[in-house]
């Protein structure tokens, strides 16, 4: 047998949802044109499956203060955060990001999904449990493998089987770890975080929360859903990213001051590079913007409505709640391949997710819309799904 053989049969399947070089998997976005629009071959299209929730890739205070990071301080740190990786500018990015979160501790990694990695497979070893909400991102998940933690999942969204899980454990339970998201990314349905934090109320344990795609869109503040539902004191630690609402890429953790060992202890942080100063700089700017733009919420959350209410007039199937990512479920792969090319023809881009990436064996068409898309541009959007059903 050889070394890949086993993908022998996800490799054909793939290869029959090319179309003379356009797939819906690792699609070649050939031009950016704006935080809203680019090119896909020769087709002009308008970006409605990233996840740019606050549209700023392209701003201006951002773009100036990532060039003149670049200039002085070159294009990467070549080392990790625990030998020659931590300029100024990434423990001034920590003090801020502990400020705004009101927290004694931030630490920040590479990425989103070293962050899960690092934080979570650090605490919770072969000695811990952790119960995990069975739509969790897969970084989590291999957090815990690599932990090696003992997994307990409950299902999607279901405090009823997590409490039932909590009390099976019985004395275990006051030391389980509880990892939840704020927004799910498949179906863009919320954490029902109060309910869960009652549980740990009542029944002891720590909870972190993945706040990677509610961060900068949820809460008063932008802090996530740990703040939009007011259990931030309840919240042991948040996760979350740069690669979504701060439009760069990179990863956070915030705690307590007893966090402070994952410096020492966790392993993605200390074997791999830490982000480039161009990047740390991009993310301060648009931190700084977060706080002091809340009508980029607003309008993003408008947004989401205005698309939803659209689809749903049309008689597509949606999920229950609304938020930036809205997913249109549909009925096969192959029906969702037709309808994922007839929108690029159409001049839209979402995402074609399929099994096992979308939950529950379904198929969706992703879109995800962001605060610099324009009412037309969305109406467009809304068109192009009237004009395939035709």
């Amino acid at each position: 047998m050889g070394l890949y053989d086993k993908y022998a049969r996800l490799a054909g399947e793939r290869l029959q949802f090319s179309d003379n070089g356009l797939t819906p998997f690792g699609t070649c976005i050939d031009e950016v044109y704006s935080a809203t629009e680019g090119r896909i071959g020769n087709k002009k299209v308008i970006l409605a499956g990233t996840n740019n929730y606050l549209g700023l890739t392209f701003n201006h205070d951002a773009i100036r203060e990532g060039q003149a990071a670049l200039a002085a301080q070159g294009t990467g740190t070549t080392g990790s955060r625990m030998a020659n990786g931590s300029y100024a500018p990434h423990l001034a990015l920590e003090k801020e990001i502990a400020e705004f979160f009101n927290r004694p501790t931030a630490i920040v990694f590479s990425t989103g999904y070293t962050a899960n990695l690092g934080v979570i497979s650090t605490l919770a070893d072969h000695n811990a449990v952790v119960l995990l909400d069975a739509d969790s991102h897969a970084s989590i998940y291999d957090a815990c493998s690599l932990g090696g933690a003992e997994i307990i999942r409950f299902r999607h969204n279901d405090v009823n089987d997590l409490e039932r899980r909590m009390v099976r454990l019985g004395e275990r339970a006051k030391e389980a770890i509880i990892i939840v998201e704020g927004i799910y990314s498949m179906l863009g349905d919320v954490a029902p975080l109060a309910e869960i934090v009652d549980i740990k109320r009542r029944l002891g344990g720590y909870l972190i929360v993945d706040e990677a795609h509610s961060f900068g869109v949820l809460g008063a503040t932008g802090r996530g859903l740990a703040e939009a539902v007011g259990v931030e004191d309840d919240v042991d630690i948040i996760v979350g990213t740069f690669s979504k609402s701060l439009a760069s890429i990179g990863g956070f953790a915030v705690g307590s001051e007893a966090m402070e060992v994952l410096r020492y202890g966790s392993r993605p942080y200390i074997f791999t590079a830490s982000p480039s100063p161009s990047c740390i700089a991009t993310v301060r700017s648009s931190l700084r913007t977060i706080a002091s733009q809340p009508e980029l919420r607003q309008k993003l959350m408008d947004n989401a409505n205005h698309l939803y209410d659209g689809l749903q007039k049309l008689g597509y199937e949606l999920s229950s709640h609304i938020s930036p990512v809205v997913p249109v479920i549909i009925g096969s792969k192959e029906e969702g391949l037709r309808i994922w090319r007839k929108l690029i023809s159409l001049g839209v881009y979402v995402n074609l997710i399929l099994p096992p990436a979308a939950p529950a064996g379904i198929t969706l068409l992703r879109c995800s819309v962001n605060a610099a898309h324009s009412r037309e541009q969305i109406d467009a959007i809304i068109q192009a799904f009237a004009t395939q059903k035709q």
